[in-house]
């Protein structure tokens, strides 16, 4: 990670150098600074500046069909899809543009900032085909319920420019007037609709850094839709100046990200999606907005105008059933992701168990093993009454012998049989435990000397019966059971002595049998591991 962070860190020394010092771009933004001064210093002559404007546009948008191409040579996939449509898209409005200007400068520029029949036709086209490659780029969301969020998101705020289009848009009662009108509020929405798609979609064909000056240039165009003046009217020098400001922001977006492909391979590609949008909750704030300063630009319901009214009416009523239904798939996804949480705790508590088990179980018998039984044995002991708590210690007799003459198969075999026997011998709140090899252990709760000695006796019994060890063959488990009582004092450690001296004492007397702890056992059990001492010495 701390690698990843460097090399971060290292192409924005190269990459922010590179843009700033970019002869392309430096070249575009005094171009389009000259545009700007000359519209203001040509403010009393109309015809001059609808001149400027148009002239000084075609080398922005030569900028945009070349540095959309550079793109497209470096990308793969959809996304180099793309960059050739936005490619296209450039050379439309080279071709619009310029047909535009010979007119402007040939025939005459008028007052109208809005272009002939050959520059709307490669503006329509051009938008259009851009328009197509959007809805056409994939999107990163994995189910159609995704995708259908998405679109009703977008659709939210598309209808949110639609009605402010529709409040605030120059009117007029001509037909021309009113076809240009519809195709200013077309651009609206088109921008709206492009920063919902850079803003939603976490697949966007282009870094964050070439995409911000055109989501800025979609954002310039809806104010410059709104200014005084109209499309078909003189519009003053500060109108055009913002009209014109979107090609140099259009043409800006490509060569950055042009140069920020040199160096960085991850400027295309997935990058993290919002797991939300707060934009249609916005189109709900705008549009309510617009209603009230329309009732109150009319001085009050009586004053405004009904159709632009009852338009935004409309408007938030679809904008909220949009949102209703976006709602809608949310409660759905939250159920499903509820669902999926549910299954997931269930598998993990499942998994919980299975381990607790694991841990706390021998693998052969599937009784308790040392570890769980000396848990339990803690919590007996705690706090107990004296007499209540015996353990008893189990080890075969002759188990070796079994082993050696049928083979280790065989005593497992004998093992997970007396394993049975046992836990078939004692109630049902008692523990059975392998302590290992073929030792056994018993732990009784609320159980007193006598009662410990009972259930030994019948443990004893049951092993009588031949165990199959292998096909056709059955032996007789014979066990030494120890018995021990915890006295006031005990603990862990005296229990598990006790018993264990009780358990040898069994086998000094003939194995086989049981024998229960006292005090005199572990005099005899002293002298008896004393006598072994000296003989092995």
């Amino acid at each position: 990670m701390e690698r990843s962070l460097k090399d971060g860190q290292q192409r924005s020394e190269i990459i922010a150098p590179a843009l700033r010092h970019d002869p392309l771009l430096t070249v575009a933004s005094w171009w389009a600074i000259l545009a700007v001064i000359l519209l203001f210093a040509l403010d009393d002559a109309i015809e001059s500046q609808i001149r400027i404007y148009w002239a000084f546009q075609v080398p922005l948008d030569a900028l945009v069909a070349y540095s959309s191409w550079r793109v497209s040579r470096i990308a793969t996939g959809a996304i180099k899809r793309f960059w050739w449509v936005l490619t296209f898209c450039g050379v439309l409005f080279v071709i619009g543009d310029t047909t535009q200007t010979v007119t402007v400068l040939v025939a005459g520029a008028g007052t109208r900032t809005s272009g002939g029949a050959v520059q709307s036709i490669c503006f329509a086209v051009g938008l259009g085909a851009l328009i197509l490659a959007m809805l056409l780029h994939p999107h990163p969301q994995r189910s159609g319920r995704d995708r259908l969020a998405f679109w009703l998101d977008s659709a939210t705020v598309m209808v949110g420019g639609a009605v402010v289009a529709w409040c605030f848009g120059p009117g007029s009662n001509s037909t021309g007037a009113l076809v240009t009108t519809l195709a200013a509020g077309a651009v609206v929405l088109t921008s709206a609709f492009a920063s919902v798609k850079m803003s939603l979609n976490g697949n966007a064909p282009m870094h964050r850094a070439a995409a911000f000056p055109m989501i800025v240039a979609a954002g310039v165009n809806s104010i410059a839709f709104f200014l005084p003046g109209g499309t078909d009217q003189a519009l003053p020098a500060y109108a055009l100046a913002i009209r014109f400001l979107p090609s140099l922001l259009i043409a800006i977006g490509p060569r950055t990200q042009e140069i920020i492909a040199r160096f960085d391979q991850s400027a295309f590609g997935t990058r993290r999606r919002k797991p939300y949008s707060l934009l249609p909750y916005g189109s709900i704030a705008i549009v309510f907005g617009v209603m009230v300063l329309l009732i109150a630009r009319n001085g009050g319901l009586r004053g405004a105008d009904n159709g632009r009214l009852w338009g935004v009416i409309a408007g938030l009523g679809v904008i909220i059933a949009l949102v209703a239904g976006r709602q809608l798939v949310a409660f759905h996804d939250n159920t499903r992701l509820i669902s999926e949480l549910d299954r997931t705790l269930a598998e993990l508590r499942e998994h919980e168990i299975r381990l607790r088990r694991q841990a706390n179980t021998d693998g052969l018998t599937g009784l308790a093993n040392r570890t769980h039984l000396h848990d339990e044995m803690a919590a007996a002991l705690d706090g107990h009454e004296p007499g209540t708590v015996s353990l008893l210690l189990i080890d075969l007799d002759g188990f070796k012998a079994v082993n050696d003459t049928f083979g280790h198969p065989a005593g497992d075999a004998l093992l997970a049989g007396v394993a049975r026997k046992l836990t078939e011998s004692v109630r049902g709140d008692d523990l059975v435990a392998r302590l290992g090899g073929d030792e056994f252990a018993v732990l009784l709760r609320d159980c007193d000397t006598a009662a410990a000695e009972h259930t030994a006796n019948r443990i004893l019994r049951s092993l009588e019966t031949p165990i199959p060890v292998d096909e056709g063959a059955a032996v007789h488990a014979n066990a030494s059971i120890g018995a021990a009582t915890a006295g006031p004092d005990a603990d862990i450690e005296t229990l598990l002595r006790d018993a264990d001296i009780a358990m040898y004492a069994a086998k000094r007397d003939g194995k086989g049998c049981l024998r229960s702890y006292h005090p005199g056992l572990a005099v005899i059990h002293q002298r008896a591991a004393e006598q072994a001492w000296g003989r092995a010495s």
